[in-house]
């Protein structure tokens, strides 16, 4: 239970301030990600997924030791009924991983845009799917029309978007379950990782003893960066899981597009992928369904806000405080 105190008066501008900072930097971070893992390119991509998964671990497991959050970790890690929930989520956020790499180190990180430009309204989607949510109007005319943006691209292209529909499917897949599971952010990638970490480990480690690993193989600046994937991976989630205690989810949820646009303005303007008329119609209705899509949502949160600051309810959300 909140203590109520004079100062705890005070405390929601300067909440929100931090948590605005902390939300800012951590989707600035994750917009930022494919030029950082632009430079680890060079090393196969499988490699690059084991080195990010290991130290990932090991970063998280570090964090978590000298936040005193240890004993929730055992409680997870003892839990019957989550960790069968976890490894599914294990498995799709290393799907997820795999296929921005891929995307990455092959030239096609307007893919990725697309792919995380969807993802909400195929979480929304999932809802209705999985969870019997009831969709609105708007909701499903936004669904629509990102439909129709992958199908013109499907066309235009000649093939379907398999990176951008992997993304949304496999990341929106991992919302819904980790959703139901109530498992805290930091906390729960800590136990993934640690639930694939020995086949990681064992995929370096098989690649070390055949000489064709290309960490340690004499590009020191290559290793660095390697085994910075695992801090730059945990430390926006860290960030956002502080954030997600002290903002509105209203707020969270348009902070969201900065991370597709990030990896559209990196794609187009740093990359040189070209744009094109099937991009540029594709991307146009998508747009255009997260406008609608997201316009609602703020008007239907917007009562429910009003009237939790009327009773004086804390809106914090459920995120491992950072």
């Amino acid at each position: 239970m909140r203590p109520t105190s004079v100062v705890d008066e005070n405390r929601p501008a300067s909440e929100s301030r931090l948590g605005a900072i902390q939300g800012l930097t951590a989707y600035i971070m994750w917009g930022s990600f494919p030029a950082f893992f632009k430079t680890v390119a060079s090393a196969p991509t499988p490699e690059v997924l084991a080195h990010r998964i290991t130290w990932s671990a090991v970063f998280l497991l570090l964090f978590i030791f000298f936040t005193g959050n240890v004993g929730r970790l055992r409680s997870i890690i003892t839990d019957r009924r989550a960790v069968p929930v976890l490894v599914l989520t294990t498995l799709l956020v290393a799907t997820n991983w795999f296929f921005f790499l891929t995307a990455v180190s092959t030239g096609r990180v307007l893919e990725s845009s697309l792919g995380y430009y969807i993802n909400p309204l195929v979480s929304v989607f999932l809802g209705f799917v999985f969870l019997g949510e009831r969709l609105s109007a708007r909701q499903w005319l936004s669904i629509a029309l990102a439909a129709a943006g992958v199908a013109i691209q499907t066309v235009m292209v000649g093939r379907l978007p398999i990176i951008s529909l992997v993304l949304a499917f496999t990341f929106g897949t991992y919302g819904l379950v980790r959703k139901v599971a109530r498992v805290p952010a930091v906390t729960g990638l800590a136990v993934e990782m640690i639930l694939i970490s020995p086949l990681a480990l064992a995929y370096l480690g098989l690649l070390l003893a055949k000489g064709e690993a290309a960490f340690l193989d004499g590009r020191w600046g290559l290793d660095i960066m390697l085994v910075l994937a695992g801090v730059v991976t945990a430390t926006p989630l860290i960030l956002y899981g502080g954030a997600l205690n002290r903002l509105r989810l209203s707020t969270m949820g348009i902070m969201q597009y900065i991370v597709p646009t990030g990896h559209f303005l990196w794609a187009v303007l740093a990359f040189g992928e070209r744009f094109t008329t099937a991009h540029m119609v594709s991307f146009a209705l998508i747009w255009a369904a997260l406008v609608l899509y997201t316009s609602g949502t703020i008007a239907s949160l917007r009562p429910a806000t009003q009237a939790a600051g009327q009773s004086g309810e804390s809106m914090n959300g459920g995120g491992e405080s950072g």
